[in-house]
């Protein structure tokens, strides 16, 4: 009998799968300081095409050597996803903008979530110089729409590719991709796809990040490891165990 409380515990975590907690995107935010190369050196205005189309191996945005954006090499932007002065976990929650309406929001126009914290302010009135990188999963219908405004850097892949590109230093652009485009690109709808967002803070004076959208966007969460699972499992059978001898 213990055996098969067992296994069917077992199997019960395996068909829930992973429980996702609503609109939230959560990743890293990697503090960098002035002196640091790309970081207050010049104001670029928006400038497309500063990474290939694609995610590289370690899951990062490939800079496209020579292509501006007040980038100084391959080397010096592929420092932007490292912790080189300090780093922080971070969760963005997306509220719904009404009941019932599908929408969702995160709006910043004062978006300086590390000030006084990492490696500080460097005196100035916030910490300006940062980057960002979130993650989770997204589907979608052709009718939705992914709407982003802010500055600087801001790159979006959905499945490893390069959906909306707004490189460079600049101030505070808008663009919004559909479902349609999309499924444009090749994505179905109502499929799961990984959700990439990498932003950058990279010269004062301000910093702006705001996202709406209809698209359904869920935190990224590990499935437990064959051995976790089973210790999982293990203690779920003793609880139920333990329950049918109080009984």
């Amino acid at each position: 009998m213990r055996k098969t409380i067992l296994a069917a515990g077992i199997a019960t975590l395996i068909a829930a799968g992973p429980a996702f907690g609503g609109l939230t995107l959560s990743g890293t935010i990697f503090d960098k300081k002035i002196e640091d190369p790309d970081f207050q050196d010049g104001i670029s205005g928006l400038t497309t095409g500063m990474v290939e189309s694609t995610l590289g191996a370690d899951g990062n945005p490939v800079y496209v050597p020579g292509s501006g954006g007040a980038v100084d090499s391959s080397a010096t932007f592929n420092n932007w996803w490292q912790d080189t002065a300090g780093s922080k976990a971070i969760s963005l929650n997306l509220g719904e903008t009404a009941p019932g309406s599908g929408l969702f929001a995160f709006n910043d126009s004062s978006f300086f979530p590390i000030d006084n914290e990492l490696f500080g302010n460097e005196g100035n009135s916030h910490n300006y110089h940062f980057t960002m990188k979130l993650g989770g999963t997204t589907s979608f219908k052709s009718t939705d729409s992914f709407n982003f405004t802010g500055d600087d850097d801001l790159w979006v892949f959905i499945n490893g590719t390069l959906v909306m590109d707004l490189g460079g230093v600049h101030a505070p652009v808008s663009k919004t991709i559909t479902g349609a485009d999309l499924v444009g690109l090749g994505l179905a709808e109502n499929t799961a796809y990984d959700l990439d967002i990498f932003f950058a803070e990279r010269h004062t004076t301000q910093s702006n990040f705001n996202i709406t959208t209809s698209f359904r966007v869920e935190d990224r969460v590990e499935v437990p490891e064959p051995g976790s699972l089973a210790l999982m499992g293990l203690g779920l059978a003793g609880l139920l165990t333990l329950r049918r001898r109080r009984v």
